[in-house]
């Protein structure tokens, strides 16, 4: 029994030899911890978000930041660990981000009421323009407009660069200029 104990593990790289490898230049090998790690960090996104999609979308968030922080893990051995809180931080970030947002959306469309309880004809108008936008310019334009977000901030929250929240703002803000005009659908 000692010997297939002993070929199993030569077959079963440990995390320290995959973390060193990925280093080296080997994708497959991040392929491999995405494998070993995917349920969990899913899970416990689950776990603080509630919400599956939102859990999906912090995994995938969390596992390009181990891959582009993956130099910065001091201890190879300790992926697991340090993956894990990656993923409780940022499922944390993301439901405050929710949660704020909701807040504020409350709070603006209930200023935004005139005396009959409704919207004014205006912010609608602009409400549907924005709704019409591509969802990548919809996300900056409402992180910007309605959570009152920096660029950075936005940045930071997406995981895109801040030329590129720049450019999706501009080219968001060109199309509901055109939208606005009726020159564009």
């Amino acid at each position: 029994m000692g010997a297939v104990a002993g070929s199993l593990e030569v077959h079963v790289q440990a995390d320290a030899e995959l973390v060193k490898a990925v280093l080296g230049g080997e994708r497959r090998a991040f392929a491999e911890l995405v494998r070993r790690y995917e349920r969990a960090v899913r899970a416990l996104a689950l776990s603080v978000l509630a919400d599956g999609h939102a859990a999906e979308d912090v995994a995938q968030d969390c596992f390009v930041i181990a891959y582009q922080e993956l130099d910065k893990l001091r201890k190879p051995g300790a992926f697991g660990g340090w993956l894990l809180k990656i993923a409780r931080r940022e499922a944390v970030s993301r439901s405050r981000s929710r949660l704020k947002m909701a807040r504020l959306e409350e709070s603006k469309i209930g200023a935004a009421k005139d005396r009959d309880g409704r919207l004014d004809e205006d912010l609608q108008e602009v409400l549907a323009a924005v709704m019409k936008l591509p969802g990548h310019e919809r996300q900056v334009i409402t992180l910007k407009y309605f959570n009152g977000q920096s660029i950075r901030g936005i940045s930071e929250m997406t995981g895109r660069a801040i030329g590129t929240v720049s450019k999706q703002l501009s080219r968001a803000h060109e199309r509901l200029r055109n939208i606005l005009k009726g020159t564009e659908l």
